[in-house]
């Protein structure tokens, strides 16, 4: 099955387990639509995918897994380059949609809560669900160094439009305030699997930057 099916597959039946009172799949097609945006080289269809599996290996430690699931279909729906509110708008995005397909406020609320942690991707203590969606959002740090460096890659092109210069010093605030974090992941299984790999390819990547 394609992947953008199967997702679509996965969109239906996550909006009936929430007590959808309308038919999920025009909006789930809009929600693949948005995430196969030209503009996209790494906030692409495929990083939705991966997102979502590592929320299912991480579902154990969740408050609400469908709640976490409906924000990572959220979480970057709305993605421009360009600017600098995609979270925001996301985050709004879904009250709307979620809201027009009959689920209950109290989640809603929790998705939009959820969708707006991505800004910082800093979770307060506690906080079972934020703790997964940024932990799965962020597995990509994880990867191997050639899985890192193509990542690294798409997110250039998804800023060709930035001089290299500028480029090169935003993208060294960014990395640097990852590595600030109190730490990378949350959850004993994210943080046990790919904190040891996630700091080195920000360390290497940074140096890359900075030489």
């Amino acid at each position: 099955m394609p992947i953008t099916e199967d997702l679509l597959a996965d969109w239906t039946a996550l909006l009936h387990r929430c007590g959808t009172t309308a038919d999920p799949e025009p909006y789930g097609r809009e929600l693949l639509r948005r995430w196969s945006e030209p503009q996209r080289r790494y906030h692409t269809v495929d990083h939705l995918h991966a997102v979502l599996r590592h929320i299912a290996a991480l579902a154990g430690h969740t408050a609400d897994p469908d709640a976490v699931r409906l924000a990572a279909w959220f979480h970057d729906a709305v993605y421009r380059p360009d600017r600098s509110e995609n979270e925001e708008r996301s985050a709004a995005l879904a009250v709307r949609a979620l809201t027009a397909a009959g689920l209950p406020a109290a989640r809603v609320a929790e998705v939009e809560r959820l969708v707006l942690l991505t800004v910082t991707h800093d979770p307060a203590p506690g906080d079972r669900d934020g703790e997964v969606l940024c932990d799965a959002d962020l597995a990509v740090l994880g990867g191997t160094p050639e899985a890192y460096a193509a990542y690294a890659a798409a997110v250039r092109e998804e800023y060709d439009f930035v001089p290299e210069p500028d480029f090169r010093a935003g993208r060294a605030t960014v990395l640097r305030q990852l590595l600030a974090l109190p730490a990378l992941y949350r959850t004993p299984a994210a943080r046990e699997r790919f904190t040891g790999a996630a700091r080195a390819n920000l360390t290497a990547e940074l140096n890359r930057l900075n030489a």
